[in-house]
């Protein structure tokens, strides 16, 4: 069975930082994308940013966030981490980890991954 727990949010001021983890078990990573999600109430589910874990992995990153979020796996790949930095009121939502049963390019559409974690609520704000 494959699980997702997701940590690490919290409530942080404009232009802070904060870095998410998800702890994954039952998960075969090579060959596969992994990433990081958000919605925001009232909004569709989106995707910041995923990896495809492989000898050189392939980064994807949604624009809004580029230079500014790290998406990261340690060297067991068992956790990835979602580095944010210079955050803003705009970055606020629920953020969610999954995980793929596809390869290739990373994608950053929801309807692309087959597992899901209970996510982690993320608050920017003054």
């Amino acid at each position: 069975e494959v699980q997702l727990v997701e940590s690490g949010g919290g409530l942080v001021q404009p232009g802070g930082s904060l870095r998410l983890s998800c702890a994954t078990s039952g998960y075969r990573w090579w060959s596969h994308s992994i990433g990081w999600f958000r919605q925001a109430p009232g909004k569709q589910r989106e995707g910041v940013a995923a990896i495809f874990a492989d000898e050189t992995p392939d980064y994807n990153y949604a624009d809004s966030v580029k230079g500014r979020f790290t998406i990261s796996l340690d060297n067991t790949k068992t956790t990835l981490y979602l580095q944010m930095n210079r955050l803003k009121p705009e970055d606020t939502a629920m953020y969610y980890c999954a995980a793929s049963l596809l390869g290739g390019w990373p994608k950053l559409s929801p309807g692309e991954y087959n597992y899901w974690g209970q996510g982690t609520q993320v608050t920017v704000s003054p």
